[in-house]
Parts: structure tokens; sequence; C-alpha cells
């Protein structure tokens, strides 16, 4: 199980010009701003990535005004684990456990996670919280995670996962997000 001193969660590639095409992107986001939502009331680490952002856009707005005062790190590679900033970042956080959430699945959120896995990560994607442009895509990203070794979970699931009772002092606050 994931303990909150000991994960990080990554933010892959929720850009306007490729989130505008994402399978149910309505209720991909909505479930997106609770992830991020909670990983800020939990003080959970958020690395926050964007794939060639002249050309992508900027991540999309819902998601960006809640990562205020963090600064997204851009990207060429499809795996995060390709760009060295990504790396460092990662490292400097001492966290093993990481948490992925972030589009496309069957791309780079496969990518990163399998990557992640074969740098000895406990590694755990988010499966309400990722999709690729057809429905079908974000099925094979989410089998190619599973057969690299990675978890899948849910964002309430690991919300609540993270605190283990009811007496954790953001209880009410994640409970507010999530009904």
């Amino acid at each position: 199980m994931f303990e909150i001193k000991d994960t990080v969660f990554v933010l892959i590639d929720v850009q306007e010009k490729l989130g505008a095409f994402m399978h149910d992107r309505e209720r991909l986001f909505r479930n997106m701003t609770i992830l991020v939502d909670g990983m800020k009331c939990l003080g959970v680490p958020v690395i926050w990535m964007e794939q060639i952002p002249e050309k992508m856009g900027p991540t999309i707005p819902e998601l960006r005004e809640r990562l205020d005062g963090l600064s997204p790190l851009a990207k060429e590679s499809f795996s995060c684990c390709g760009d060295d900033e990504f790396v460092r970042a990662l490292a400097a956080t001492k966290r093993r456990q990481v948490l992925v959430a972030g589009i496309e699945t069957h791309v780079c959120v496969c990518q990163t996670a399998a990557h992640l896995v074969e740098l000895g990560y406990d590694v755990q994607v988010v499966a309400d919280c990722v999709s690729s442009r057809t429905q079908a895509n974000r099925e094979i990203g989410l089998e190619k995670v599973r057969a690299a070794g990675a978890g899948i979970t849910s964002v309430e699931t690991i919300l609540f996962e993270l605190m283990r009772t009811s007496t954790y002092p953001a209880f009410r606050d994640i409970l507010r997000l999530v009904k």
C-alpha cells in the first residue's frame, strides 16, 4: 500500500491541444482536478510534465490553476524518464512510490510507468485519470501498464489508501472532494 511520506505524483501532458481529443474528457478532467486537489490536501509532491509545450500548448486551465506555485517540466521524449530534468526532480523527492496520471494512456503514461518500474519504483497508474483518443487505446495502455508490473488504482481508492483512517486530519477535506 502507498504511504503519504513515500509517494510522489506525476501528472503527464494534460495539455489543451491534446486534451480536447481525449475519450470521455469531461469525466477525465473532473477526476484529475479531484486528484490534484487531493494530493495538495495530503501534501504529496507533484511533478508536472508537458510534452513540447510550444507545440502542444499549456496544461488545461482547470489543472493549471490548481498547480499554482509549481512549474511544468517540458519534455520531448514520450516517457518522462527520457528527460534528465524529470529524473533529477524525481530523485530529489527521495520517494519510491509513484502515482501516475495523464494522457495518452497507451503512449506517455504507459512508457513512463514501465520505465519507472524498470528503475525500481513502486508505480500505480490512476485509471480514472488517464485517457487516450480512443477507449481501445486507453485499455491497451492499461494492459501494458499491468504487464510491465505497475499497479492500477482509482482516485478514491488512492486518496483513502493514503489517509488510512477517518481520523486523518484532511479526511473531511478529501470527503468533500470526492462527493
